[in-house]
């Protein structure tokens, strides 16, 4: 089974930091969660010690809170804070990569926080499917690379490197004739963000539902998991978090025990056992908001839940949604309403 991504494309994304600067985005204090916003959503950073990550003030979840208390929906204004007031991760696009890094890190070190971004922009990526793309070539990809690097510079980051990218030459989703190149890539990609100052990375590594530790970890160390920080699981799934440190367990202990982080961010209710086996993936009903961020986990081995996958946007046209990575708000409210106490 393969996982299509949301990428969460934003052509106004290389703006998107220098606007929240100017607004003076929160400013939080390490402690009681930073100041709020003067826009009147009051979206404020976590406590520093439980959930490192940066709040984007201005997401897309943000701004629904903020349009449904104009129209005076109140109720469901209050249910889309649970997703705007948790940190979620940047998907870096193919449009203007380091005017984008640049903006978000330099936004997360203004509020004292860590940014969360995701790398997804491999060659032949996604297999044709709903979040297919990436870069044009080999060459493309190095230069993509170069531009997010220098983007993030010494400021503080962590990095989902590629999702699928490893599990999709695995699975041979990905014709034989691209996995040199693609794990050239990788490994030159690790190389180079690990390279940086203050910057984590963590390769993905596929999710509780494949579960095929076996077939995985060596492909992992040709993509360069030794030189990463670890590896991700659970990426835009809905597996368990238990089930997710089961396998992540697993793979650690074929990898030299490498740490690594889970995507919690749609698996309250575990995945969807209904409808198409092939396409349960995509926008599933009657799922949840899962474990909310914070480096505060279940397990030594686990460095963190984290949002990878933003909630409310898209997995693909699929069950009535729109495109890979828009946003759409039904969704995300369904979401809220569907995790009590979140």
């Amino acid at each position: 089974m393969y996982v299509s991504r949301g990428t969460g494309t934003r052509a106004a994304a290389a703006v998107l930091g220098a606007a929240l600067l100017l607004a003076g985005c929160s400013s939080g204090d390490g402690g009681d969660g930073g100041d709020q916003q003067d826009d009147g959503t009051g979206i404020s950073q976590q406590p520093k010690e439980k959930d490192p990550f940066w709040v984007n003030p201005d997401s897309n979840a943000a701004r629904q809170v903020k349009e449904y208390e104009q129209a005076g929906k109140t109720a469901e204004a209050q249910q889309i804070r649970k997703l705007a007031e948790q940190p979620t991760a940047e998907w870096i696009s193919p449009e203007n990569p380091e005017e984008q890094a640049r903006g978000f890190t330099e936004a997360a070190v203004k509020a004292d926080r860590d940014a969360l971004l995701v790398v997804y922009n491999i060659p032949h990526r996604d297999c044709g499917q709903f979040s297919s793309g990436g870069a044009a070539d080999g060459d493309a990809y190095r230069s993509f690379l170069d531009k997010v690097a220098a983007g993030i510079g010494d400021r503080p980051a962590t990095v989902i490197l590629e999702p699928d990218a490893v599990l999709h030459m695995v699975d041979n989703c990905t014709p034989q004739q691209f996995h040199e190149e693609r794990y050239n890539l990788l490994k030159g990609a690790v190389e180079k963000l690990t390279a940086l100052k203050s910057t984590r990375v963590y390769l993905d590594a596929g999710n509780a539902g494949w579960g095929k530790p076996d077939e995985i970890f060596g492909p992992l160390k040709r993509a360069g998991i030794d030189q990463a920080d670890g590896f991700a699981v659970n990426v835009s799934n809905y597996y368990a978090t238990e089930q997710s440190i089961t396998y992540g367990k697993e793979l650690s202990s074929k990898v030299g025990g490498k740490p690594f982080v889970i995507d919690t961010s749609r698996n309250g209710n575990g995945p969807y056992d209904g409808g198409d086996p092939n396409k349960r993936w995509c926008n599933p009903p009657g799922r949840a908001l899962g474990e909310r961020p914070t480096t505060e986990t279940a397990d030594p081995l686990v460095d963190a839940y984290i949002w990878v996958k933003r909630p409310g946007e898209s997995d693909g046209e699929c069950k009535g949604g729109p495109k890979a990575g828009q946003w759409w708000p039904d969704y995300a409210l369904e979401l809220a309403q569907a995790s009590d106490g979140a």
